[in-house]
């Protein structure tokens, strides 16, 4: 053992023998010496230093590992679940009891609609046809062919009878929003088409089930769940709460003499006269697209509502609204001032659609007694009183 030892301490002594460095600087020549035990304390620093960083990565390695591990584990379990070969055997073994699990499911569902959107509506609705009568001769054949299978065949007709209910049902109310857009001067068409995205592409895949494609009854669903969708989006969007009060509208949309030249002019929006520093408030919920100076605008804001619609307030001495930000209608958005081609603080209101300016006065009358009269409709529905709504 001490011959080890000794000869060990030999090899580091040759290992890391004293060494000198001869420096010659600027005529000048220094020596520059480096004992053996410095580098060996250099050197086990060094060792150390690579010893933790290996550690470390190792260990890195084994909770990424053990991380992977659990992963697979979920996977496996979901896949177990996803795979259903304990749901197999159960057809296999009591499809009675099956159809019954099924059952107290839709049960579930009916529930859950009901209560949240009503009771659907049975028919009157055009474009929705009602399988009553055929649902119910395919149970009577189902039943004497297959009797094991007549509960699964009363389930599909309630399962068809519940979507052609929820298509109904978003036909309504598209028809709802469509019918108020109208009231309001505007097109739903033309809602519905600028909802679509307009940058769209990629193979073609049929929205199928099996190889026989899906039910039409269900493409007709998504269809008319995605129209209401885009007119009720549209009609929140639409402007309901005046930017600032009625009293304070000094000027109106249209042609007038202009207050600096006296010459006749356009004027595509309405001006609310008020102090500097009254509450500015957004016409509708959108986001800002716009907050910064614009010619003879002075300091604006602009609004995006989606479909086309934008809001623009003109002529502001103090910003409330960041671009990007989301907006409820009603929000405080900036301040009536007199910047701009301005003779006076007021607030330039402009509605434009496509960028065309229309008669902010009628939307705005028509849209705020349309969100009144939904407001009272929810009050009622929930037994409270209708809420107040500034503006």
């Amino acid at each position: 053992m001490t011959q080890v030892v000794s000869g060990l301490a030999t090899r580091l002594q040759n290992w890391f023998p004293d060494r000198e460095f001869i420096m010659r600087s600027q005529g000048q020549v220094r020596f520059v010496r480096i004992s053996g035990k410095f580098q060996k304390r250099c050197a086990a620093a060094i060792a150390a230093l690579t010893v933790v960083w290996t550690g470390t990565m190792a260990t890195a390695l084994v909770n990424e590992w053990l991380t992977h591990q659990d992963a697979v584990e979920l996977a496996s379990r979901e896949a177990k679940v996803a795979t259903a070969e304990s749901r197999v055997a159960a057809y296999r073994e009591d499809i009675d009891a099956v159809a019954d699990d099924l059952v107290r499911r839709q049960d579930f569902i009916d529930d859950m609609v009901e209560s949240h959107l009503g009771q659907l509506p049975t028919n009157g609705v055009a474009g929705v046809q009602d399988s009553t009568d055929q649902t119910q001769a395919t149970i009577e054949k189902v039943s004497a062919a297959l009797p094991e299978a007549s509960a699964l065949a009363h389930l599909e007709a309630r399962q068809l009878a519940f979507v052609e209910g929820l298509t109904r049902l978003a036909d309504t109310r598209a028809e709802q929003a469509a019918s108020e857009i109208r009231r309001l001067g505007l097109d739903p068409k033309a809602i519905v088409r600028t909802a679509e995205p307009v940058a769209m592409g990629g193979p073609f895949e049929a929205f199928s089930s099996g190889d026989k494609g899906l039910d039409p009854r269900f493409e007709k669903l998504g269809l008319s769940l995605a129209r209401m969708s885009a007119l009720e989006r549209g009609l929140e969007g639409i402007p309901n709460v005046l930017p600032a009060a009625k009293d304070m509208i000094s000027s109106p949309f249209g042609y007038r003499r202009d207050p600096f030249n006296g010459h006749a002019a356009m004027h595509k929006g309405l001006d609310f006269r008020g102090p500097v520093g009254t509450p500015i408030h957004a016409a509708a919920k959108g986001k800002v697209s716009y907050v910064g100076w614009k010619g003879g605008y002075g300091k604006v804001v602009e609004i995006r509502h989606g479909n086309g619609m934008m809001t623009r307030y003109a002529h502001m001495s103090k910003f409330d609204a960041k671009v990007g930000e989301a907006v409820k209608a009603g929000d405080i958005i900036g301040r009536i001032g007199s910047t701009g081609r301005s003779t006076g603080p007021h607030l330039h209101f402009e509605v434009r659609i496509n960028n065309r300016a229309v008669n902010p006065r009628p939307i705005l009358e028509k849209g705020a007694s349309l969100s009144g009269a939904k407001r009272v409709l929810e009050a009622k529905q929930s037994g409270g009183a209708a809420p107040a709504k500034n503006g």
